[in-house]
């Protein structure tokens, strides 16, 4: 064990430990921006400065182990000055849009900007914009990017798909798809855990809420909405709302308040996904071929774009099945529209996902019919909560309504999107 006092706080730590983790034992915040236990320790965003007595610099708190007998400061008035200055450096490194950000009131430097008052910044603004592909799914904002590499390690090291990295070097170093590739050659999976730890709006989802707008005024066609279970469970989080008020029948309500005119539920093709991968499977045992297994499940198009470009070899495995989004997609585009009368290309089918990868899925060429798209829009669970907000629907003085039911479906016993 190891004896320490952090900001004349006695505290008794395992040998190995960090200053930071040290901190946290004892109640102590020190602020950080690119730290991730175990994954992001690099000390790059200089946040996380402290004063240890006897040494000249401040050290980063995030790698920097402690020792028998140390004694840290970790808010001296030196640790302030720098740590608002690293800051505004920062700052003078990135473009302050917040009103129009995605990412704004849950932004981590925006929020540490706030905590430590800074209000004007004196250095200079260099901002560096670099062209992307905004049709790609994954938007990349350069502007907006703090090089604290936590995209790099979290798809390098947890995801093992590699498609960020360091590119140029020196002072023009900055992150960008590995080997300066177009995002549309890489093996980017769409997973979005890129996404989901970038500390700022540099990453986030393309936006699509104009375009399920304009399905939803277009009178020369019908929109219907599937909604996958996980998004009814979790819709209301953005909005401030509990699991308990936000019931997908509120959820219901509100579409048909914004103009949808069908919601379905997607359980219903879960259970075809099921009982397909179960024909295949049994069809699999009666063969008697050992080499074919085992079955994967083709549910998840990230999934099934990380067996592709990792393990081609294991691409034999992968279920042949649809996923329950693109079966729907085909049920509601065939059956539904006989049953309505109509065509199928008189139909717009909007799909409610929690995820990114869905939203390459429903745009791949093997999920058409004869040209027209099984699937015509997907929106994410965020997307849903900005669209709520922006029609002024209060989902929480709502009535409840039900999902519109398929003539003849007994729905509800399969899970997943």
């Amino acid at each position: 064990m190891v004896n320490l006092t952090i900001d004349k706080v006695q505290v008794n730590v395992e040998e190995g430990t960090t200053i930071l983790e040290a901190a946290k034992e004892i109640g102590i915040e020190i602020p950080t921006l690119c730290y991730l236990k175990d994954v992001n320790q690099t000390g790059n965003c200089r946040i996380c400065l402290v004063e240890v007595e006897g040494s000249q610099r401040l050290v980063t708190s995030c790698n920097t182990v402690v020792s028998d007998n140390m004694v840290i400061n970790t808010h001296s008035e030196r640790v302030r000055k720098a740590r608002r200055i690293n800051v505004e450096l920062l700052l003078s490194n990135h473009e302050v849009t917040c009103t129009s950000c995605v990412r704004s009131g849950n932004c981590e430097l925006q929020n540490l900007s706030n905590t430590l008052g800074i209000i004007d910044n004196i250095y200079e603004k260099k901002i560096v914009h670099k062209p992307w592909d905004m049709s790609f799914p994954l938007i990349r904002d350069n502007a907006k990017c703090i090089s604290c590499l936590r995209c790099v390690q979290i798809c390098n090291n947890i995801q093992n798909v590699g498609v960020w990295d360091t590119v140029n070097s020196g002072s023009k170093t900055s992150i960008g798809v590995y080997g300066n590739k177009n995002i549309n050659d890489s093996h980017c999976v769409l997973c979005g855990q890129c996404l989901v730890h970038c500390p700022v709006g540099a990453l986030r989802v393309r936006d699509d809420t104009e375009i399920f707008r304009d399905m939803i005024h277009d009178e020369s066609k019908i929109t219907i909405v599937e909604i996958a279970p996980a998004v009814r469970t979790a819709w209301g989080e953005d909005l401030g709302i509990s699991p308990e008020v936000a019931t997908v029948e509120k959820l219901i309500t509100a579409l048909r308040r914004m103009g949808v005119e069908y919601v379905f539920d997607t359980t219903f093709s879960a259970d075809l996904t099921i009982m397909e991968e179960g024909k295949e499977f049994i069809q699999l045992l009666q063969e008697g071929d050992e080499s074919k297994f085992p079955l994967y499940t083709s549910c998840c198009p990230a999934w099934v774009s990380f067996v592709k470009s990792n393990f081609p070899n294991s691409v034999k495995h992968l279920s042949t099945a649809k996923s329950p989004q693109q079966m729907f997609g085909t049920v509601i585009k065939e059956d539904v529209a006989k049953n309505l009368c109509i065509d199928r290309g008189s139909i717009n089918v909007v799909s409610l996902m929690p995820c990114l990868a869905k939203k390459g899925e429903y745009e791949l060429p093997t999920m058409k019919t004869d040209g027209d798209p099984d699937v015509d829009l997907v929106i994410t669970t965020r997307e849903l909560a900005r669209m709520v907000k922006a029609s002024f629907i209060n989902p929480a003085v709502l009535e409840e309504s039900h999902f519109d039911r398929i003539e003849g479906a007994n729905i509800g016993q399969g899970t997943g999107a």
